[in-house]
């Protein structure tokens, strides 16, 4: 086969997997606008006076919302027994309603308790405890479509199982601002230069098949130019406000509205007060170097002592790109890999601020909130063995495992122990019913024996001293309780592949890492009994392929906007930024279509990046 027949056959490839992918897409966004309920709002007889008694009306600026419709939605609400409704308006723009179609599955997501909040936008209905709860009460009003899109993933998790969307033909909206689309994705938690990267590069790979693939390219090509009328012509309820002319500039206003995206970086909004002092925060500390934040190096094991590790992976920090260089070492006796020098609590306390609360907050809790299989299947290893009736989740961070937990425990009290502040804000959400903030250890006493179910999941390989949290469970454990470890496996094939940008290695957060026969074994030395051992059940996915494509391409350019970035914030490094991340696209579809065939054998194998163990305190 000669050069050019094997580009055509690759181009025809292409051309055809985009028909598969924007033909699902079509027909996913029906299926999910179908599953959207319709209000229909009575005539009044007697007009009342919104905000109903006992609900919230919030809008934003612009929006108006007629008594009947109100009337209708706070009906709604109560026989569905909601405490939050987001109105989707009738009339909305084509493009936002699609965009609010592919992340939405208003099916799915009443009852997911860990799925993010998304929601239109405008208007929202929200019930006084929730209100209350959510500290709205004293909240200054929207200001714009952006703060409702965050409010609405708030109130999700103040009702995560009763959190609904309808549309509301009785909801009166203004045009949609093409100029603030970078700011309405940042509020969604999206990150704007990639979807807006994507999406050139999506609009390029329909040009290559109409040139190279005629046929199948002016398929793609008619799908997608086609799409809005596909999905929202006639159909019950909504009746989007200019419906023919968006369909018709389709690729037109993408182009332009992806670009004006990328033109307009958030170096270029407003800084605030808070911005600059966490900057100038950064700066004094990174002044002394980051010298001070490392121990001295050790010469022999933790786990077992054995002199002389070997260094498996020296690295930076490629999850926040913050200065600094890391070494993790592996024991040739019994495989136990440990960061070496180990970091300070100083050092712990610089590099994890901004990545679970603060600057990383809103980012980390969109990647915990698409687990929710994952919980469910950790909660569900306990079914065969015991009905637990108080667990705790030490290293819960905001609680979302506890959250997803109660659907399959509905019963079970469920208390969370961090570090963080967080924990008190998953209390407050009412996702555990108590939250304890500090070291495990130094909590264990006051703990002892109240629990018949302890949870560790990728905790252990975070902390300084993992045999003293083991003793720790021990403690809290009643007799013949139940405790449940998830880990990342450094005995993962993985590893060894992708080298420093296996994700699992985690620097600079992961300080050791065990092998499966370590920890039964000082299981065991504890008195427990190993109930169940499950790797390819616990595989991550996303975290060999994708999340090494996602480092490699974070640290080519790291972000020069972040606080503690050492080089200079300049248009060329922000641009430079830009392109890398754009041109890594096509990667990451290659790496995310390498991870889904990786969790196929992971879980037809066993053998997976992760394990998990249930393990029961034996009596006496």
């Amino acid at each position: 086969m000669t050069r050019a027949h094997r580009s055509g056959a690759r181009s025809r490839w292409a051309a055809a997997a985009a028909v598969t992918a924007l033909g699902a897409g079509t027909v996913r966004a029906r299926r999910r606008l179908a599953a959207l309920p319709v209000l229909d709002p009575a005539p009044a007889r007697d007009t009342p006076r919104p905000p109903l008694p006992g609900w919230h009306l919030i809008t934003a600026p612009g929006v108006t919302v007629d008594a009947a419709t109100l009337r209708a939605a706070a009906d709604h609400a109560v026989r569905e027994g909601l405490r939050v409704v987001d109105l989707v308006p009738a009339r909305l723009d084509a493009e936002s309603t699609l965009g609010l179609l592919r992340l939405l599955d208003p099916a799915a997501h009443r009852t997911d308790r860990c799925a993010p909040g998304h929601g239109a936008g405008h208007a929202l209905l929200v019930a006084d405890d929730v209100h209350r709860r959510a500290g709205l009460d004293t909240e200054p009003a929207p200001r714009a479509p952006a703060d409702l899109f965050r409010l609405v993933r708030t109130l999700k998790e103040y009702a995560p199982d009763a959190t609904g969307w309808a549309l509301a033909p009785g909801l009166a909206v203004p045009p949609a601002d093409p100029a603030r689309h970078a700011e309405e994705l940042r509020a969604r938690g999206l990150p704007p230069a990639l979807l807006s990267a994507a999406q050139l590069a999506g609009l390029a790979l329909l040009v290559k098949c109409l040139v190279s693939a005629p046929r199948w390219g002016a398929a793609a090509t008619a799908l997608y130019w086609l799409q809005p009328a596909l999905v929202l012509g006639p159909v019950r309820g909504p009746r989007p406000a200019g419906l023919a002319r968006a369909t018709a500039a389709r690729p037109l206003r993408a182009a332009a509205t992806a670009l004006r995206t990328l033109a307009t970086p958030a170096a270029e909004q407003p800084d605030t007060a808070g911005e600059a002092a966490r900057r100038a925060a950064y700066s004094r500390e990174l002044a002394g170097g980051t010298d001070r934040f490392f121990e001295p190096r050790r010469p022999d094991c933790p786990w077992c002592s054995t002199p002389g590790p070997a260094v498996r992976v020296r690295t930076t920090d490629l999850l926040q790109g913050k200065p600094g260089r890391f070494t993790l070492e592996e024991c040739g006796h019994c495989g136990h890999i440990f960061q070496n020098p180990r970091l300070t609590p100083e050092g712990l306390d610089f590099y994890y601020r901004d990545f679970y609360e603060g600057l990383g907050g809103d980012g980390t809790a969109l990647v915990l909130g698409r687990m929710s299989g994952t919980y469910r299947d950790r909660a569900e290893l306990l079914r065969p063995f015991t009905t637990p009736r108080a667990w705790l989740d030490v290293g819960t961070a905001a609680a979302h495992f506890c959250n997803a937990a109660r659907a399959v425990w509905p019963d079970t009290r469920f208390d969370g122990l961090d570090m963080g502040e967080g924990v008190h804000a998953a209390a407050r959400r009412g996702w555990i019913d108590t939250g304890h903030q500090g070291q495990f250890p130094e909590l264990a006493d006051r703990l002892t024996g109240r629990y018949d179910t302890v949870s560790m999941h990728h905790y252990l390989e975070h902390t300084r001293d993992p045999l003293a949290e083991l003793d720790a469970a021990v403690k809290v454990l009643a007799p013949g309780g139940h405790l449940l470890i998830e880990l990342p496996d450094p005995e993962s094939r993985a590893g060894r592949l992708l080298g420093r940008y296996w994700l699992p290695w985690f620097q600079p957060q992961h300080q050791h890492l065990m092998p499966v026969g370590n920890l039964k074994q000082a299981l065991a030395a504890r008195g427990f009994t190993l109930l169940a051992e499950e790797h390819g059940a616990a595989h991550q996915p996303n975290g060999d392929f994708l999340g090494a494509a996602v480092l490699a391409a974070n640290s080519l350019v790291p972000d020069p906007q972040a606080p503690w970035a050492t080089v200079p914030d300049t248009p060329a490094r922000r641009a430079a930024r830009s392109t890398v991340q754009a041109l890594a696209v096509p990667c990451f579809a290659a790496a995310f279509g390498l991870d889904a065939l990786r969790t196929v054998v992971a879980r037809a194998t066993d053998r997976g990046n992760a394990y998990r163990l249930l393990a029961r305190k034996e009596l006496g």
